[in-house]
């Protein structure tokens, strides 16, 4: 088998476990979805997920985060299976980490540094690289005690791709340094970005927001007749894509972007706040939901909650409830018929598009009548 180097990508030989706690403010079942979707972004990340370990605790054990029982079974398991890491469904502190490391003596990852790895591997461009690599310094700048040990062992494969290997020997001034560097850099892309944006102000922006892997980027082609990569992986899109569409003689731009989900680290959503610019600066919002998904409330409560966060809360909003085919409950559309500016789809399957696009034209002719009354194109379009 051939050496992995620092920068390995095939990490189809991983295996991992998974750990999460329940209580009172995260009963059992919520405990199980968290998990589950913990197994996607592994399963992302390229890590065959071999057996998931719950813990009932009030609060993590702030040595161990799941006590000293449970933490000698899994190191048991782990031994006996010959796992290769071992992933917590929340953030660990630097003590942690070094006491469940001594006892398991595998890779130990927390659900941000784990989704922080994905966003490495999938970004594509200066900025969203520049961004991930601002996040990765940010999360690693308050664990730096103590946990260099732990990092300058790891082999490659899934983890702090890039910056915690790159930076085994840093110290804090030199991170706060390249902190400093990175943020000048995002700034300068930014300005280039907005001055981008700038030019196109006569026109109409209409961005696509939702939970990551609801479909967007799927969307994004069919409206746009354009090529952005969509897979069934969490955050295969990152960076903004932009499209100048026309329907009915009417153009509008239309922006695709990262997908939000539950425990996304800040530090991702301060440094990817440039990019999702496009969210925030639009006219419009086609919020897209995954309506298959038993948990497709909570996931539009997420997004609402960033959406928030990040400037774009009072936009006007389509709820553009997707993946209609793989729905097995006919009541969830009974409920969700009367919601205001809804339409319901198949972007796989290309239907319900017309009556979407037919909404989405409505919207776009309002917003050109309130935004750009005195446009000599305007009477032209039949507005």
């Amino acid at each position: 088998m051939a050496k992995k180097t620092s920068h390995t990508t095939e990490l189809q030989a991983e295996t991992a476990v998974l750990v999460g706690i329940y209580n009172r403010s995260q009963p059992l079942q919520q405990s199980k979805e968290y998990l589950a979707e913990l197994k996607f972004l592994a399963d992302t990340a390229g890590a065959e997920t071999k057996h998931v370990f719950q813990q009932a605790l009030e609060h993590p054990n702030r040595a161990t985060f799941v006590g000293q029982g449970k933490l000698d079974e899994i190191a048991a398991y782990v031994k006996a299976e010959e796992i290769s890491m071992v992933i917590f469904d929340d953030d660990l502190s630097p003590s942690q980490v070094r006491n469940i490391d001594k006892i398991l003596g595998v890779k130990v990852l927390d659900r941000s540094s784990l989704i922080l790895h994905i966003f490495s591997v999938n970004a594509r461009t200066a900025q969203s690289k520049a961004q991930v690599e601002l996040a990765q310094l940010q999360y690693l700048l308050p664990r730096l005690t103590g946990m260099w040990q732990h990092l300058s062992r790891e082999k490659g494969g899934i983890g702090l791709k890039g910056a915690g290997e790159k930076e085994i020997e840093t110290d804090r001034r030199r991170i706060r340094e390249q902190i400093s560097a990175l943020k000048l850099e995002l700034v300068k892309i930014d300005k280039q970005n907005e001055t981008r944006r700038k030019n196109r102000e006569l026109m109409v922006r209409v961005s696509l927001a939702g939970y990551t892997n609801v479909g967007k980027s799927t969307l994004m082609n069919l409206l746009a007749k354009s090529e952005v990569l969509a897979e069934n992986k969490l955050f295969a899109t990152l960076d903004a894509t932009v499209r100048k569409v026309v329907f009915e003689q009417t153009p509008f731009l239309l922006s695709d972007t990262v997908g939000f989900i539950r425990k996304l680290p800040h530090g991702l959503i301060e440094s990817f706040k440039s990019t999702l610019d496009e969210v925030r600066e639009s006219d419009l919002i086609l919020h897209v939901v995954d309506v298959s998904h038993p948990k497709h409330t909570e996931q539009i409560q997420v997004v609402k909650d960033t959406l928030k966060e990040i400037g774009a809360g009072d936009k006007p909003v389509i709820m553009v409830y997707n993946k209609v085919d793989q729905l097995q409950d006919s009541d969830t559309l009974l409920e969700l018929q009367n919601t205001p500016n809804s339409i319901f789809i198949s972007a796989t399957h290309k239907s319900g598009m017309d009556e979407l696009k037919s909404l989405l034209m409505q919207e776009v002719r309002k917003l050109y009548r309130d935004k750009y009354p005195n446009l000599n194109f305007q009477e032209s379009y039949s507005m």
